[in-house]
């Protein structure tokens, strides 16, 4: 499984969180500058994490409608490990997710 995570600077441990959960690639976008709006979710990802602390705002309506457009989960959190833990886990029910 691959995600698209978008937002942050830095992701300190949130790729162990994502390995906990079978999440084995990931593409990061730090999503700050304007630039990043003209970005499409490249073809290969399986789910969309979106991290609101550290992200332009139209950026994260941006991703949200491609998301929607494309039919792949977007998840939206803060770059906390545990609340991005907790909404992967919350997830896990999702008919479009494929968390293990």
């Amino acid at each position: 499984m691959t995600a698209l995570i978008v937002g942050g600077d830095k992701l300190g441990n949130i790729p162990d969180v994502l390995t906990e959960r079978g999440i084995q690639e990931y593409i990061h976008w730090p999503g700050r500058k304007k630039g990043m709006r003209k970005k499409s979710i490249p073809t290969n990802i399986d789910m969309v994490i979106v991290l609101v602390d550290y992200i332009e705002h139209n950026l994260t309506e941006i991703i949200k409608e491609q998301s929607k457009t494309m039919n792949i989960p977007c998840v939206f959190s803060k770059r906390a490990c545990s609340d991005l833990a907790m909404k992967l886990d919350n997830c896990k029910n999702c008919k479009l997710c494929k968390i293990s």
